[in-house]
């Protein structure tokens, strides 16, 4: 551990503050390191504010961070919409909400998506390779949350504005 030599402005604060601030102080908020929407930063070591992120993202999915073994996404469903009837063959994948309300959907065969639970901000809903899902907006504001994929679903650098672009994509890959 690096002890930083300092000058204290408050002569009563405890020296092992000041170096605890000097060497847990995140560089994330300097100009060249901030979050850039619609960007892909995987391959490289990143660090975000990922429940902000989502927050203030727009687009249906836009991925954020694609490596090798996993994947991370942005993702926001209009009221009333849904992600769509799916399944990943050889892909698990996690959702958590971080903002508004829905209700998942799981099961073995599209036709009898027997998991029904209905979720909210601040729960993660884990889903197994090879299960057919579905999530469905219940609220009355955009359902906002992050998914992460193991392996990579999508193309490095997605950008999905909508979920019909997104539809369409997904036809042609």
């Amino acid at each position: 551990m690096y002890y930083y030599p300092c000058c204290y402005s408050n002569q009563w604060m405890p020296p092992m503050s000041a170096q605890y601030y000097y060497a847990n102080t995140s560089p994330m908020y300097y100009a060249n390191n901030q979050h850039s929407m619609g960007r892909d930063y995987g391959g490289m070591p990143y660090v975000i504010n990922i429940e902000e992120a989502t927050k203030q993202n727009t687009t249906y999915r836009t991925a954020i961070w694609t490596g090798t073994y996993l994947q991370v996404t942005l993702m926001c469903i209009g009221v009333g919409e849904d992600i769509g009837l799916e399944t990943h063959p050889k892909t698990d994948q996690f959702l958590r909400i971080e903002e508004g309300q829905g209700l998942a959907l799981m099961g073995d065969d599209r036709n009898n998506l027997n998991f029904r639970r209905y979720v909210t901000d601040g729960e993660a809903i884990m889903i197994p390779a090879g299960k057919w899902h579905n999530l469905v907006n219940t609220g009355d504001c955009p359902l906002k949350l992050y998914s992460i994929y193991a392996p990579p679903e999508h193309p490095f650098g997605t950008v999905h504005p909508t979920k019909e672009i997104a539809m369409s994509s997904e036809n042609t890959h």
